[in-house]
């Protein structure tokens, strides 16, 4: 299939679960009704989905407060008890996070109880994300390792463990969201890469890496407005990547600065385009999401594209992200019928 269509990752939570519009929503129940909760809105998330006409359907991140510290609630060796206010993304906003104290290790399964329940409901293909290991390591205080690249290789490993455990609970595409990877641009084929690489290590199934300008929130956007008329960071991480074992990288396109040319970097792989803008309320046509497919065409051969949002929908409003669904698959089968 030509275009097939998916998402970053998040879809914001239904107002039984969680408090809306929120990037980090406190949720509305506990214990095993919580947990209960969560499924339902997973099963959710799926059926919206696939009303919307998206071919590789996510869990929507319903089971998780955020897609950082929704894995690390699972690590034994944190100190959630006495976070600290620390710097994050290059200190481009303030965050209180929990401290490593220890070694780390899994306290069991991560994603298991999600993932089990999507791929029971769907017969299509189904992705499951995690945090990249650079932007675990960059999210969290460190007071045991003493090293931040040894500490995200640590977690690096812990990933690995849920994602191979995911892969035999029949996930198709395993996605690693790496926002730091147009952050600390030097280190990404320094070693931000090669923690990639031990993430994936022994995986079959299709793998990904997203990389965006973040959500839709005022600090992200503070920061694109200091980036000057063309944002060229993937200039410097592409090459990189076209050289590496990851299978698919997903990025932003639409309403962003960056030059589409340079996708042309990432020959060989599989590029998840954003065609739906997560930083504005307007709801884009099937026309537009189709302009932009049509766009990039002229650099990505249009067997390795897949139509997808620039980043995650967790802080929107949800008949917003909604309408956006819609949009992005109608634009997706409009596109098809273009170039099929």
């Amino acid at each position: 299939m030509l275009f097939p269509a998916t998402i970053a990752g998040s879809l914001p939570k239904p107002a039984w679960l969680a408090e809306t519009d929120k990037l980090w929503p406190q949720w509305r129940q506990s214990g095993e009704a919580l947990a209960q909760a969560k499924l339902d809105a997973t099963l959710l998330a799926v059926k919206l989905q696939e009303d919307a006409g998206i071919d590789i359907v996510c869990d929507g991140e319903m089971s998780r407060q955020h897609f950082v510290h929704g894995f690390l609630e699972f690590v034994d060796g944190i100190d959630f008890a006495n976070k600290v206010e620390m710097g994050i993304r290059a200190d481009r906003y303030k965050a209180m996070v929990p401290v490593v104290r220890g070694a780390l290790t899994l306290k069991g399964r991560v994603h298991e109880r999600e993932a089990l329940h999507a791929r029971a409901h769907t017969a299509r293909k189904l992705k499951i994300t995690m945090p990249g290991p650079m932007t675990v390591a960059d999210t969290i205080a460190d007071a045991h390792y003493g090293d931040k690249i040894k500490m995200a290789f640590a977690f690096a490993d812990l990933l690995n463990q849920e994602a191979r455990a995911l892969q035999a609970d029949g996930v198709d595409v395993i996605q690693f969201d790496e926002p730091t990877f147009n952050v600390f641009m030097d280190e990404v084929s320094g070693w931000g890469i090669e923690a990639l690489h031990r993430a994936i290590d022994g995986l079959t199934c299709t793998t990904a890496v997203h990389i965006c300008y973040g959500y839709g929130i005022k600090a992200n956007i503070d920061w694109k407005n200091t980036l000057g008329v063309e944002w060229r960071q993937y200039e410097r991480i592409f090459p990189a990547l076209a050289k590496s074992r990851i299978k698919q990288v997903s990025l932003e396109c639409i309403n962003s600065h960056v030059p589409l040319k340079l996708l042309s970097l990432l020959d060989g792989k599989d590029v998840l385009i954003g065609v739906i803008d997560v930083a504005t309320d307007d709801i884009e046509t099937p026309e537009r999401v189709a302009q932009v497919i049509d766009e990039v065409v002229q650099f990505v051969p249009k067997e390795r594209i897949v139509a997808c949002t620039n980043c995650g929908m967790a802080p929107m409003r949800r008949t917003i992200a909604e309408a956006k669904l819609t949009a992005l698959g109608k634009g997706a089968a409009l596109a098809r019928e273009r170039w099929g």
